[in-house]
């Protein structure tokens, strides 16, 4: 099959294929090369008629039933909603997809810049497999290799060489992405209702690529108002908080004044931790959390938020009225996969359905002794949901949830961040201009 040069739809498959990684270019930084072209895949014109979809019971020795799919012949149903005819499948994690004339419409979508990636009708969407059976646990992934010691960098381990050729092509080519220019601060949120799904490792991971490539100020802020953990992932530099940088707002004139409020990483990412105790950390609020990003917009070209798991809290809703790009956290496991698929209606049924259109989703792999959903089962899902999808490998160091070391990642793992960042970066070109009170500092 030939190679997808775009990320709009692109599905990275990295338990498969040879254990080869890439390395960020630490020399001369180059150019962009221009806009990135955004892919539009030739679609059937229909839909084919479902096939019956097995729901698979709670019950140990439950038998599933199966749900007939509606045939071209089948009366409508009552309540059958007017206009073009679409059927109601069940996927596999048994959600109706609801089609594009169906959904309430946002309360205010962004203006031209979006016209390149156009909400497909629900009659254009490729059809999703259904499941034959009920979910069987599968085999756990190999075990991860021991730490590999060297360079902190997301990039290639010390010793593994790269030749000129189709892998350093490519490697080019995720570099330009990365490095795409910009004309104001740039704002990423990683969320999902669930925790414990790898929000917080994948807002150090790509804030570290983002880094490491860009060679950029970018900054991480724990957004979590439920006493998050991304400053215990760090070594911490400093006993600041968002609360001290806020309470020092009218000294902060420069970089330095915001410098000593947060914890540089090896790769160069800076992070700005929230209170360890509760009842201080729940009051950051969405008129915080604005401000808060007032100040960083004009320090850091790039500002990630480790977000908390409740979509409702003031400081969320802030978070996603400021949000440029978001990352949408999933797992292989069948909560962890329902709550990233829940995390997405929410966002189309609660005017945010074109932050949820650009969103790009993380499938980690998962050792579990219940049962989990196949990857291809989730990747067909949500590709036809958000921009884009990328599969994580299970990684021990992940897994351990202590300090994050890139140096401890596994070679396929930091393929999957490098791709992700990547798939981040080519949303840059599709952010709307900065506007309203609250909006970040264009980049001096």
């Amino acid at each position: 099959m030939a190679a997808d040069h775009t990320h709009t739809g692109r599905v990275h498959r990295l338990t498969q294929g040879p254990d080869w990684d890439l390395a960020p270019d630490y020399g001369p930084v180059l150019p962009a090369a221009g806009a990135l072209a955004v892919a539009t895949a030739t679609i059937p014109s229909a839909v084919p008629s479902a096939a019956p979809v097995a729901i698979p019971s709670s019950g140990p020795s439950a038998a599933p039933s199966a749900v007939p799919a509606a045939g071209p012949s089948a009366a409508p149903p009552a309540g059958h909603l007017a206009g073009p005819d679409w059927q109601q499948p069940l996927d596999v994690l048994g959600t109706v997809l609801v089609p594009p004339q169906a959904r309430p419409a946002p309360a205010a979508l962004p203006p031209e810049p979006f016209a390149l990636l156009p909400q497909l009708p629900q009659a254009a969407l490729p059809a999703i497999p259904a499941m034959s059976a009920p979910l069987a646990p599968h085999s756990a992934p190999p075990q991860a290799p021991a730490a590999r010691r060297g360079r902190r960098t997301l990039g290639l381990p010390a010793g593994l060489g790269l030749g000129r050729g189709e892998r350093e092509r490519e490697r080019e080519r995720l570099t330009a992405a990365i490095r795409t220019p910009l004309h104001r601060s740039f704002r990423i949120a990683v969320i999902g209702l669930k925790g414990g799904v790898g929000k917080t490792s994948t807002t150090l991971a790509l804030g570290s690529v983002l880094a490491e490539i860009r060679a950029d100020k970018v900054v991480a802020v724990d957004a979590n108002p439920d006493t998050g953990t991304l400053s215990k992932r760090v070594h911490r530099e400093t006993g600041a908080t968002v609360h001290d940088m806020l309470a020092a707002e009218a000294t902060i004139t420069g970089y330095m004044d915001v410098r000593r409020f947060t914890s540089l990483t090896p790769s160069g990412l800076e992070v700005l931790a929230n209170d360890s105790d509760p009842a201080i950390a729940n009051s950051f609020s969405g008129e915080h959390y604005r401000r808060l990003v007032d100040l960083l917009a004009r320090q850091y070209p790039i500002i990630l938020a480790d977000c908390g798991t409740g979509l409702l809290h003031s400081s969320m809703r802030a978070v996603l009225d400021l949000a440029d790009q978001l990352v949408i956290t999933a797992t292989t496991s069948i909560d962890g996969a329902s709550s990233a698929d829940a995390t997405l209606e929410w966002l189309y049924t609660n005017g945010y359905g074109s932050l949820a259109q650009r969103s790009v989703t993380l499938i980690s792999s998962v050792r579990s002794s219940g049962r989990t959903i196949r990857v291809e089962e989730l990747v067909a899902h949500f590709e036809n949901r958000c921009r884009g999808v990328v599969v994580l490998p299970f990684d021990e160091h992940l897994a351990l949830g202590g300090e994050f070391d890139p140096a401890k990642l596994r070679p396929k793992t930091r393929r999957a961040y490098l791709d992700l960042t990547a798939l981040v970066a080519e949303g840059m070109h599709f952010a709307p201009p900065a506007a309203g009170p609250h909006a970040a500092a264009a980049l001096h």
